[in-house]
């Protein structure tokens, strides 16, 4: 390609690979604000409606690896390129989607394309970008990227559903794939190509073990957990990803290379970036919901109520390098996650006064700031120190505790919330019994956003190993989501 010959011009590569990772996110969200109307017109039922987000973050975090193997096989460039237009016409079927069945399956197979573009966003910013500040400025902005999509994919999705339809969120991504493809031709080198083979036993044994555990902790919210369903799907889940490990210990070509689990900060920051998810997945969910039924917004002030959110997290996020080089990513981490702690806490204590500026505002502004700091440093903890022809395992490992902390993150918040004891005689589904639910749930999502402080404290902020290194960056001085 003619676009070798010529110097890297890394900020139309960086703009097509954020573009392009901010798009897969927002797809995360976009149907939030608009499940109401989505239930209307295909006529899903109430738990029917779960498995629009489940479809979508399973089979984005089930094939993340096998997504970043095919990139380190096959070129990431060429995967990249491969990953969008299967996105992006995935998404235009979901927009002329006419039953659950027909969404949810190209929910799973719009997964699919961002489980093969995903890995490859993270990796081709290691092979345009330097290490040191040049890196560490790129990943900032990526993880920035990474942080107000969930928010933005909410203000979007409300706004679309309200003054056009539901439809348009997913009908859009048809020209911006289609620019970010012939960007990327223009762009973006082809990176060196490996021989290998693709470790689909891996592959086929995580996806369903994941999709079976999610399933059963989701049906425990319906029949409980003493329901024979329930206990098979998540037996067969574990028993599935116990057989993926040991698959992986016995390949001769493993999608996930075990010696990347042998670093303590990056199991950390894998664990802490999960448990993030896990958590900051109940509080779009949950609050959405929460706004329209219980606030009774429509759908478009309810994404542009998200607003005290997105905006200070992308000032947040924006100011993480300068923020770094003053007072150290490790401080910045532990300084977002207690942020989103309190901010969680808050909203779920007050989220029976039913107050938008008495009881959201202040709580959203605190959550905004704070995210703000969170997924930079632990982009570059998660991808510190791995060896090259590793970048796309890596990357696809960190994208898969991204994906997955937040289906299981849900699921387990959905039991929860349909399990809470409603009191004072409030119907279970009338404003003031979902405001206490919400309540309980955002208290038990702030549980795991303290955890992940707790792991972030004692595994990524202070290695015994490192005591004397700033975790600044992944600039060999510091020598990570």
């Amino acid at each position: 390609m003619t676009h070798t010959a010529h110097p890297i011009r890394r900020g139309a590569v960086l703009a097509i690979i954020m573009a392009s990772y901010l798009m897969i996110v927002i797809d995360i969200s976009i149907v939030l604000t608009g499940l109401p109307k989505i239930q209307a017109a295909l006529g899903f039922t109430p738990a029917g409606l779960s498995w629009i987000q489940n479809a979508y973050t399973l089979a984005f975090g089930g094939f993340l690896l096998l997504g970043a193997r095919a990139g380190d096989i096959l070129g990431r460039r060429r995967m990249f390129i491969a990953g969008l237009a299967i996105f992006t016409l995935a998404s235009l079927a979901i927009g002329a989607a006419q039953s659950p069945a027909w969404m949810i399956a190209f929910r799973a197979v719009q997964g699919f394309g961002a489980a093969v573009l995903a890995p490859s966003t993270l990796a081709l910013i290691a092979t345009h970008f330097e290490e040191g500040h040049e890196r560490s400025r790129a990943l900032a902005w990526y993880a920035a990227a990474a942080g107000i999509g969930a928010t933005l994919g909410l203000v979007l999705g409300g706004v679309l559903a309200d003054l056009v339809s539901w439809r348009a969120g997913f009908f859009i991504n048809l020209p911006i794939g289609a620019a970010l493809i012939a960007g990327s031709l223009r762009h973006i080198r082809e990176t060196p190509r490996h021989a290998g083979r693709f470790d689909l036993a891996g592959a086929l044994s995580s996806t369903l073990g994941m999709g079976a555990l999610v399933f059963g902790i989701v049906e425990a919210a319906e029949a409980g957990w003493a329901s024979m369903l329930t206990q098979t799907s998540i037996a067969a889940g574990l028993a599935l990803l116990a057989s993926f490990l040991w698959i992986e210990t016995r390949a001769q070509q493993p999608l996930l290379p075990l010696s990347l689990l042998t670093n303590r900060r990056r199991n950390g920051a894998y664990a802490a970036r999960l448990l993030f998810l896990a958590g900051m997945s109940g509080f779009w969910f949950f609050t959405a919901q929460y706004l329209q039924g219980s606030l009774h917004f429509s759908p478009m002030q309810a994404g542009l109520a998200f607003m005290p959110v997105t905006l200070p997290q992308f000032l947040s996020s924006v100011s993480v390098p300068v923020l770094s080089r003053r007072f150290g990513a490790r401080r910045l981490l532990l300084a977002g996650l207690s942020l989103c702690v309190l901010g969680l806490l808050w909203l779920g204590l007050t989220a029976q006064r039913m107050s938008y500026l008495g009881g959201v505002v202040g709580p959203m502004l605190l959550i905004g700031l704070g995210q703000g700091g969170v997924l930079a440093p632990l982009t570059m903890a998660g991808v510190a120190g791995v060896d090259s022809r590793h970048a796309g395992a890596a990357s696809g490992l960190l994208n898969v505790a991204h994906q997955l902390g937040a289906s299981l993150g849900l699921a387990l918040l959905v039991v929860v919330y349909a399990g809470a004891n409603v009191g004072g005689g409030a119907p279970v589904h009338d404003a003031a019994g979902m405001a206490q639910r919400t309540g309980l749930a955002l208290l038990a999502a702030a549980g795991f956003l303290l955890t992940a402080l707790l792991v972030s404290a004692r595994y990524v902020c202070f290695d015994p190993a490192r005591p004397s290194a700033p975790a600044t960056s992944t600039t060999p001085a510091s020598r990570s989501a």
